[in-house]
């Protein structure tokens, strides 16, 4: 079993890259669980035609279970196993963890609960996934959120960020967070993930930053009308143009993901606040030519 997990700032197109290299595992033959880790709980919808599945917290909330411990749920055989998983597109398990009420606890336990009651749940050994997929929100890396990062939980983290300042950002405090917990037993970073979405493009920026920190691009993915007409329909390209070279992008991305032969990931070194600031002053430049050059 493979485990990786997608980090990303809210919006920089994490769960669409999840869920295409999700649909083209298994499309590949391969048993893949989609874990989705934002308390949007959004994260697997593409995989099942846009419909949305009940996320763990609401099913402990809405049986009364929401104080007990998960050992006690599972002896008492309250929460079963089709009771937070669902299939999906070519039969991808989907499970979302979910997050609290508005206005009430930490949105990270979610991921802390969902984890647990998987593993006690016995999901894995049940279900037997060749891929485990964690869908994680990286604006903030807080003990939840980081969870699948700082217990080792995937063989290697990939983080997803366009060429805007703040997903650099974001980017740059997850690898401080991989960094953080790699003497312990952490995840290491297994590369960088470009997407190229919102107002500037600028692949170079990116592979500078990746090369910084001392890993590398290793799949840049172009801008599309064909992902906003997969969306509307609650689908992945994969599914819906499986012809297309955004598919085959993501078929080779996922290939590459699970690939065993090469090696493992690095320990990055992220930039310091004068790195930073350096990064921001260029993007803020690179923004302004581009306005200054549609203008005339």
């Amino acid at each position: 079993m493979r485990q990786v997990a997608f980090y990303g700032k809210g919006g920089v197109g994490k769960s669409t890259v999840a869920t295409n290299v999700a649909a083209a595992l298994a499309d590949d033959g391969k048993r893949v669980l989609v874990v989705g880790c934002d308390p949007k709980h959004d994260c697997t919808a593409n995989l099942r035609g846009g419909k949305e599945i009940p996320t763990v917290l609401e099913v402990l909330r809405e049986g009364g279970m929401e104080r007990r411990s998960v050992e006690d749920i599972v002896a008492s055989g309250d929460v079963r196993i089709d009771d937070v998983i669902f299939e999906g597109y070519n039969g991808v398990f989907c499970v979302e963890a979910g997050g609290p009420k508005p206005g009430y606890g930490c949105a990270g336990r979610g991921i802390i609960v969902a984890i647990d009651l998987l593993r006690k749940l016995d999901i894995f050994e049940e279900l037997k996934p060749d891929v485990v997929i964690y869908d994680v929100l990286g604006d903030v890396v807080c003990g939840g959120f980081a969870m699948p990062l700082r217990l080792g939980l995937a063989d290697e983290i990939y983080v997803v960020t366009s060429a805007d300042f703040l997903s650099l950002y974001a980017a740059n405090n997850i690898c401080k967070g991989v960094r953080e917990f790699a003497s312990r037993g952490g995840s290491p970073l297994g590369g960088i993930i470009y997407n190229a979405r919102g107002p500037l493009d600028a692949p170079d920026i990116v592979e500078r930053f990746a090369a910084t920190i001392g890993s590398h691009v290793i799949c840049k993915i172009p801008s599309s009308r064909l992902f906003f007409e997969a969306e509307l329909e609650g689908r992945t390209v994969v599914e819906m143009f499986p012809e297309s070279e955004i598919a085959a992008t993501f078929r080779q991305l996922a290939r590459r993901i699970c690939d065993d032969r090469k090696p493992r990931g690095v320990v990055p070194t992220p930039l310091d606040d004068g790195r930073l600031s350096e990064l921001r002053a260029e993007v803020q430049a690179r923004m302004k030519k581009r306005l200054q050059t549609e203008g005339e």
